[in-house]
């Protein structure tokens, strides 16, 4: 695509942007005409508005699929873009929203919030944010008061998150039969719990996108060094914060809605980075559009999959995530 009188940045980011626009609503198309109920082409029928709609269907579509499409392209979108903010912040390709604890927290938070019996929002809601929160502020104490390392922030979250682990699975040992089955489920990744009234929740995600671009430039300069972003004007420690407190508060917010949903913050930005460079003003948005479309797609897969009830969307995340990720480290490595 050629456009007069642009910069080359924003060329290929208006080229890019644009590119995976059509891709996110090509797989929002997807998501709400195929399913396990209903007929495909009365869906496309329904969705461009030809012929007498069935009543049934407009259920189907508008108020169990929709809500799905969203919630997944949200969930999907936030797990990318963190991913890509912790690995250019800890210069580490291995890491993800999970590295720092953070998923361990907020699932710590999510799973005392159902066992005392509480709504989605704003008691489940508030319990994740707490527990992310609490998990964040110990991993930044443990690794300095100064400067976050990203050797101890690394070390700090790993530990951290495998004490999360041991908390989770002592309460779900002494939790009741049918809580259990509830907190597993929900473990391995949920999209089927979102409602209409729950979405406008979800809306707390869009600020966090719009600061993390508006921090590209930084995020840029960092990738050159603490010491050299820092000679260049870039104030390090509260760039460093701002971005690792966004990150956690839009990964959190969205663990509370689906549960824990892995890979997808590991290998979307590792994919973008070998195609698109290491531009974050064109990666930042690339990252929210390509992990929506992918988890609207493997949800979509979840859905239609033969299963003996539905399959957790979390586990063909797994199943295509950790594969392609092995393949890439192999790349790498070779």
């Amino acid at each position: 695509m050629r456009i007069a009188g642009c910069n080359p940045v924003y060329k290929k980011l208006i080229s890019v942007t644009l590119l995976l626009s059509l891709l996110l609503l090509g797989t929002m198309v997807l998501g709400l005409t195929i399913g396990s109920s209903g007929d495909i082409g009365a869906a496309w029928r329904l969705l461009l508005g030809w012929g007498e709609a069935d009543a049934t269907l407009e259920v189907i579509v508008w108020q169990l699929r929709g809500p799905r499409v969203i919630l997944a392209a949200t969930v999907g979108a936030a797990l990318s873009l963190g991913g890509l903010v912790f690995q250019a912040l800890l210069r580490n390709p291995l890491a993800e929203p999970y590295i720092l604890g953070i998923s361990g927290g907020s699932a710590v938070g999510a799973i005392l919030g159902i066992l005392a019996g509480f709504s989605l929002f704003p008691g489940l809601a508030l319990s994740s944010f707490v527990g992310s929160l609490a998990v964040l502020s110990l991993v930044l104490l443990l690794s300095g008061r100064k400067e976050s390392n990203s050797d101890s922030l690394l070390l700090g979250g790993v530990m951290v998150n495998a004490f999360c682990g041991a908390i989770i699975m002592f309460l779900i040992s002494v939790s009741k039969t049918a809580q259990m089955q509830k907190i597993i489920f929900w473990l391995m990744g949920d999209l089927s719990s979102v409602g209409v009234d729950n979405l406008a929740l979800l809306l707390g995600v869009l600020p966090c996108f719009l600061l993390i671009f508006l921090l590209a430039q930084p995020l840029n300069l960092l990738l050159t060094g603490r010491e050299s972003a820092s000679a260049m004007g870039v104030n390090v420690a509260a760039v460093t914060f701002v971005l690792l407190l966004t990150a956690s508060l839009m990964v959190s917010l969205t663990v509370c809605f689906s549960g824990l949903i892995g890979f997808v913050g590991l290998t979307i930005p590792h994919v973008l980075r070998l195609v698109l460079g290491s531009d974050h003003r064109i990666l930042i948005p690339a990252s929210v559009l390509t992990g929506a479309s992918y988890l609207i797609l493997c949800d979509l897969l979840a859905r239609s999959l033969p299963s003996q009830g539905e399959m957790s969307v979390g586990i063909v995340t797994a199943l295509v995530g950790a594969p392609l990720f092995i393949c890439l480290l192999w790349r790498g490595r070779r």
